[in-house]
Parts: C-alpha cells; structure tokens; sequence
C-alpha cells in the first residue's frame, strides 16, 4: 500500500487577511545604547530593591557561612599548606563563627533598608 506524501507546511511566513507577509521577530529598530543601558540600570535597581526587602532567613545565613568556610579551607590549606584536616578543622569553627554574624549582619542591613523605606 503506497503512502500518500504530505507537504509540510513552512513556518517561516505568515499572511494575513490582506495577503501580506510578515516576517517572525522584532521588526522595528533596534534601540540605542542609552536606551539599552537605562534598561539595565532599571532592572539592576528593581533587584537590588527586591533583594533588601527580603527579611533574613537562617537558611541564607548558612549558605552563606559555608560558602565562606569552603573558601578560608581551600585557601589555609594551598596558601598556607597546613594539613588538610587542620584546614577543615579552621573551617568548621570559620562556618560556626560565620552563620550568626551572618545572620544578624543582614537582619541589621534589613532593618535598616526598612527604616529608610519608611521615611521615604
């Protein structure tokens, strides 16, 4: 039993009720660099206004610590080449000392956003 072939119908170009073709994607003109750069700077602040207005967690405080005992024991250990077991053991006090201050580093900085927040 032969199969019948059927055409694929391209994607590419599209008309419409007058018959007229339009072509995918942007086809205005491009923006300036002025106008590119206000775009970023505005999504820049709206990132930074959404990270302040974040209160601190327990958890960020954490990752935060371990990324910075992750850190201090790669650079004890190649810097200063002491043993790998002193390293870890300099790590683990680095993380215990770092996830309060952490912690109340940024509740400070939060409480402080908010105050601003506020009078403004």
């Amino acid at each position: 039993m032969a199969q019948t072939k059927r055409k694929r119908r391209s994607t590419k170009h599209r008309g419409n009720a007058a018959g007229m073709i339009e072509t995918r994607g942007r086809t205005g003109r491009k923006p300036t660099e002025a106008e590119r750069k206000a775009d970023v700077k505005k999504d820049a602040a709206a990132r930074r206004a959404e990270r302040l207005n974040r209160p601190p967690t327990w958890r960020s405080a954490v990752n935060k610590a371990a990324l910075a005992a992750a850190v201090f024991a790669v650079a004890v250990t190649l810097l200063f080449q002491r043993p790998l077991v002193g390293s870890l053991v300099l790590a683990l006090f680095t993380f215990v000392v770092y996830v309060p201050l952490s912690y109340f580093t940024d509740a400070m900085i939060y409480k402080r956003a908010q105050a601003k927040r506020g009078k403004a």
